[in-house]
């Protein structure tokens, strides 16, 4: 089983390829904003607490991801693999992810930065925030998204080079040489 984290900023193209990735190699597809944003349509305690911290740009606390995250995990497997989207976002994370996946005798196989300039991550989420009606994706909450990820997120490739992890793939271009580049990067594995 490959446990793969997917891993760039917002609107990086983490859901989009992911999806690819899914259809590709029959993985199983764990998106903490597909979770949490059900969870707010659902008005779920959980949701109404997410929404709070999502509305403000910032990340949502490392024990409630955790929790939802090894709940959701549980459930799909077993399985060939799973893909990690939006998490983890910070180093505690990673690492409670790592001792997540030891308790069930997996590892982090890879984690895969999509590499994006950040004058086109705005462009990309002001137009997705046009198609798709969710209301993070305005100019001002994608700057605090964008710094937060700068400053929260982003030392989390260290963290996996260090751990001899890291993979990384230009996320901008034609679709499918970044679907054929991130599948290099898994067939290697």
């Amino acid at each position: 089983m490959k446990n793969i984290v997917i891993f760039g900023a917002p609107g990086s193209g983490k859901g989009t390829q992911s999806d690819l990735l899914v259809k590709k190699y029959g993985f199983k597809h764990i998106s903490t904003g597909d979770v949490l944003r059900a969870e707010i349509k659902n008005g779920t305690s959980l949701g109404q607490t997410a929404k709070s911290y999502i509305d403000k740009g910032q990340l949502i606390p490392d024990e409630l991801m955790i929790d939802i995250l090894a709940n959701v995990y549980d459930s799909l497997c077993p399985c060939d693999g799973v893909i990690f989207d939006g998490f983890p976002r910070t180093i505690p994370q990673a690492e409670a992810l790592k001792r997540m996946l030891k308790e069930r005798k997996g590892e982090v196989d890879v984690m895969i930065e999509l590499s994006v300039p950040d004058e086109m991550l705005m462009e990309r989420l002001i137009n997705r925030g046009k198609t798709s009606g969710r209301a993070d994706d305005n100019e001002e909450t994608i700057r605090k998204r964008l710094d937060v990820y700068k400053n929260q997120t982003a030392p989390l490739i260290e963290w996996y080079k260090t751990d001899g992890k890291h993979r990384a793939v230009k996320g901008h271009g034609a679709l499918e040489e970044i679907t054929d580049a991130l599948s290099e990067v898994i067939d290697n594995l």
